[in-house]
Formats: structure tokens, C-alpha cells, sequence
């Protein structure tokens, strides 16, 4: 009763939390106390399995209790500052994004493969040089740039010109560039590619390759950019007929352009017809006619055969994937055919090869990073698999670093329905993670009852791996239910990664012994299902 009534007089805020601190205080103890006893169990059982534990320490005193300042009574919190702009015959508040646009900077260096502010940017300059590398002929040869509209011609191209101004001394003295290995960002520096890059052809090939990095399907914009350069050709061959008419005489002679009609839309009907060599086009007369025409005949052959090659390139290259799961698919068959394999493996094999290439894009995910370096296949894996190994509950706590060596060691399988990923008996040589999918494992005196089901995120298999339990052979059968993707670890690569971190073996396979169970999902621990 004294206590009650001293705890009476304090306040209620300082009552609460001298309680809540003791309460903490005793948990903390008694959580102490609860570990020393486990580890003491343990070590009793298997003296290997850990080190010599030290007697808990007395938590640290509760800090003095004190109550919280309460704000004084007559003074107000200060108000964020105004700003006003004052004018010859008014007063006006500015608004909040003028300030925020005044502090805003270009910035002291770009880097030209990330920067899509760049990217963009090159898009605008390519747009000016296609303006003049379009038109440029067609004023210097058509009649269409006369006194009364020059004006808007000459508007668009000053438009051009300062658009150029601003990528020369603006941009291009801007760009990140490499210099003896190191990357200079200093606008002081000299970067020759920017005295390069004022002839603005530069910036139309840079702005192909950005947005080539950046599509994810670039072959359809190389066939759009080779269709590009064929009716530009015909463009200028259009120009230069043109040109060739008006020098012998419009409608002088039945080769010349007529004069009738749509100027530009007839010649470059003839420049078609011509490149082409359709055939069907009125004879030159006179020796300049047939040497242009010679010539434009020449340059045709020499244009078209360019265009079908590099149309050839880019196709090819769009379709290389397809070709090349085309050459493993009919190699397969051709095997399986000549040592009459039966119908039903053939027709299991043809499906995890359609499966395979539908879901991944690919047979091998190996072959595409054998080139790469450590470093960026080590940065790959943790992008493709780490999310799913860190919620594992047999990894929490392990090395990070060997984490990262295991993630590298993961290879990718797809197993059909009904198809065994583990067979009762056998030896075990690895473990599973389920990436996408459900497996089944199979139990009971017919060996054919479901006694779990295992979903994405879930491992099995780590016990035998491990070789805890007086043995390494597997009790249960897993069978894929339906198609799954499974990431696979052999024992072989595990045990040279655990070599080299000897508290992360030490705590897998204290895990492993100490609740073999629980460990072989990451989902619900109310399952059982042994190794």
C-alpha cells in the first residue's frame, strides 16, 4: 500500500514510464539468462557446436527520469519566412516553386551513357540536323524557297543554329570522357570528342547508339533507321533529276522532268524507278542525260546492295535467339530420333525446350555470363536471386560476403509436371530454392500421399547437404507440381564457398541439427517434412 501510494503522488507520465522501463529491464534479464542456459545445453550435447559462453552482464541503469519540457505558455513556433517582392505600384508574395526554381543549377558534368536528360537533348539536336540535312537540297534545287516565305525559313533555321550554340557551350563542354583511364568531369579540361562533335553528324550517330542501350527491342528502330537511309537516298536522287532537268531545259526533252504536276512527287517517282531499276523510264538524249543516268543507275546497284546487307544484318541479328534454340531443338530431335528414344521422353523433352525458351528467353543463362567479370556476374545474381535467398530462414545471420559467393553458384532449372526433382534413397548431391512454381513432396505407405506443398521462397534438401542427421540420403520424394523453376546448389560448390567462412558453417549447420524441420521452408514453420 506505501508503494501504491507513493506511485499515487508522482504524475501519471512518470508513473507509466518508470513501469515501462522496469518491465524492460526484467525482460532483459530474464532473455539473458534464457540464452546462457540454451547455450549450456548445447554444449553439453556437442562441445564442438559452440565456444565458451561469458555470464551475461547486468543491463546498464535506467537513465534518470525526467519530464519532458513542455513548450512555454505565450510564445509562438516561428513561422517559415516570407518572401515578397516589391514592385514600382505593388506588393506581392512569391511563390514557393519561383524559389525553388532559383535554386536550381545545370549541372557541372554529364555522364552521356546514363544521363537521359542527354538522351533527350541529343534527340532535339538530331531533329535540327535533319532539318538541314533534309531540306538543304531540296532549297538548293526545288523552287521553294522564294522572297515571300523566306522569312519562315530563315526563322527555323536561326532556331537550328541556337540549338547548336547551346550543345556546343552548353552541353559537349559538359560531357563526362576517359583520359588515361580516369574519368575527367572538370569542365576545364580539353575534351577533344567536343571540338569532334561541332560537325553535328556526331550527335545524329551518338543519339542512334543511346537510344539503341536504352530500347529493349533495338532491332525494330535499326529496321526503321535502315528504311530511313533508303528514302533519303531517293530523296537526294530526287534533287539532283531535278537539278538535271532544270540545267537541260524543263520539258526540253522527253527525259526531263515535264514541268506538270507535283514537282518533287515526280521526280521522285523517277528516282525510285531509277534506283531501283524498275525498267520503263523515257531514254536520255543528249551525252549529259545519258551520263547522269549512267551514274544513276551505278549508284543504285552500289545503294541497294548496302540496304539489303544491312537489312540482312539486322534481321538476322533480331532473329538470332529463335535461330539458335532452332539449332538446339532440331539436334535434340535428330539425337532422339537416330537412338529411337520413345515418344513420350521425346515429347517431355520438346515441351521443357518450349517451356525453357518461352519463360526465360534462353536454354543457357550460364553461356551469356561466362564473358562478363566477377564483379558484374556477381551484381547480376544479386539482382536475379537475392531477394529470394535472403528471406531463406537457414541464411539469416550468415556471412554476407558468402551469401554473395553462393548466389554465384545458383544455377537456373526448369522441371516439368510430374517430373521427380529428388527421389526417396538416393544420395544427396544438392539442395533447392523454388524460384517460381510449387513441388509436392510425396509420402505414406504408398509413397503417393501430398504431405506438403513448397511454394516460391521455400529450400529442401539442405540437410542432406549439409550431412547433419547420421546420414546424407534422401527420406522423401519432391515432385514438381506443374512447371518450376528451381535454383540448385551443389554440395561440391557449397563446401569449397564454406571453406573460406567458418562461422557461417558452423552456424548452418548448427541450424540444420538444431531444428531440422522448420528449416526446409521459408513460409510457415508448422510443417514437417524431413530431408
Amino acid at each position: 500500500m506505501l508503494l501504491i501510494c507513493r506511485d499515487k503522488e508522482r504524475p501519471p507520465s512518470v508513473t507509466s514510464q518508470s513501469s515501462a522501463i522496469v518491465t524492460e529491464r526484467l525482460q532483459e534479464l530474464v532473455r539473458l539468462f534464457k540464452d546462457r542456459t540454451e547455450k549450456v545445453k548445447e554444449k553439453l550435447i556437442d562441445p564442438e557446436s559452440s565456444s565458451e559462453d561469458e555470464t551475461p552482464s547486468a543491463p546498464a541503469p535506467a537513465p534518470p527520469l525526467t519530464e519532458e519540457p513542455k513548450p512555454q505558455e505565450g510564445k509562438i513556433a516561428p513561422k517559415e519566412e516570407e518572401h515578397y517582392c516589391q514592385m514600382m505600384c505593388c506588393k506581392f508574395k512569391t511563390m514557393p516553386w519561383m524559389r525553388r526554381l532559383k535554386k536550381w543549377s545545370f549541372p557541372d558534368s554529364i555522364d552521356p551513357f546514363t544521363n537521359l536528360i542527354y538522351v533527350l537533348w541529343l534527340f532535339l539536336v538530331t531533329l535540327a540536323w535533319n532539318w538541314n540535312v533534309w531540306l538543304i537540297p531540296v532549297r538548293c534545287t526545288y523552287p521553294y524557297q522564294t522572297p515571300d516565305n523566306i522569312y519562315i525559313w530563315l526563322v527555323v533555321d536561326y532556331l537550328c543554329d541556337f540549338i547548336y550554340i547551346i550543345d556546343m557551350f552548353l552541353f559537349q563542354t559538359r560531357l563526362q570522357f576517359v583520359r588515361s583511364g580516369d574519368i575527367i568531369v572538370s569542365i576545364c579540361d580539353f575534351n577533344p570528342f567536343s571540338v569532334v562533335n561541332f560537325q553535328k553528324y556526331m550527335s545524329f550517330f551518338e543519339f542512334n547508339d543511346r537510344l539503341e542501350a536504352i530500347l529493349s527491342k533495338a532491332y525494330i528502330y535499326r529496321v526503321i533507321r535502315t528504311t530511313t537511309y533508303l528514302l533519303y537516298s531517293l530523296h537526294c536522287n530526287s534533287c539532283l533529276y531535278y537539278w538535271a532537268s532544270d540545267y537541260e531545259g524543263i520539258g526540253s526533252t522527253r527525259w526531263t522532268y515535264t514541268g506538270l504536276g507535283n514537282s518533287y512527287i515526280r521526280c521522285y517517282y523517277f528516282a525510285v524507278k531509277t534506283l531501283i531499276t524498275i525498267g520503263g523510264l523515257p531514254h536520255p538524249v543528249t551525252l549529259f542525260e545519258i551520263t547522269f543516268q549512267l551514274l544513276n543507275y551505278f549508284s543504285g546497284v552500289f545503294a541497294f546492295s548496302i540496304m539489303i546487307g544491312q537489312m540482312r544484318d539486322v534481321v538476322g541479328a533480331a532473329t538470332a535467339g529463335k535461330t539458335y534454340y532452332r539449332a538446339y531443338m532440331d539436334g535434340t530431335i535428330k539425337y532422339m530420333n537416330n537412338y529411337k528414344i520413345s515418344k513420350d521422353v521425346q515429347n517431355r523433352i520438346k515441351t521443357w525446350y518450349e517451356y525453357t525458351w518461352k519463360s526465360q528467353g534462353m536454354l543457357d543463362e550460364q553461356e551469356l555470363l561466362v564473358q562478363l567479370p566477377d564483379k558484374m556476374r556477381l551484381d547480376i545474381a544479386v539482382d536475379v536471386s537475392y531477394s529470394i535467398v535472403s528471406k531463406v530462414p537457414l541464411f539469416q545471420g550468415c556471412d554476407l560476403q558468402m551469401i554473395y559467393d553462393m548466389l554465384k553458384k545458383l544455377r537456373s532449372v526448369v522441371y516439368l509436371p510430374g517430373d521427380y526433382v529428388c527421389k526417396k534413397g538416393e544420395i544427396g548431391r544438392a539442395m533447392y530454392i523454388i524460384k517460381d512454381g510449387e513441388v509436392q513432396v510425396l509420402g505414406g505407405p504408398d509413397g503417393k500421399t501430398v504431405l506438403v506443398t513448397l511454394r516460391a521462397g521455400s529450400v529442401f534438401g539442405e540437410i542432406s547437404l549439409l550431412s547433419v542427421g547420421g546420414g546424407n540420403r534422401r527420406t522423401a520424394d519432391v515432385v514438381a507440381h506443374g512447371f518450376a523453376n528451381l535454383f540448385i546448389l551443389d554440395k561440391k560448390d557449397l563446401n569449397d564457398i564454406l571453406i573460406h567462412y567458418p562461422e557461417s558453417q558452423k552456424l548452418l549447420r548448427k541450424k540444420a541439427k538444431k531444428s531440422p524441420m522448420s528449416l526446409m521452408y521459408s513460409r510457415p514453420p508448422s510443417r514437417t517434412l524431413t530431408d
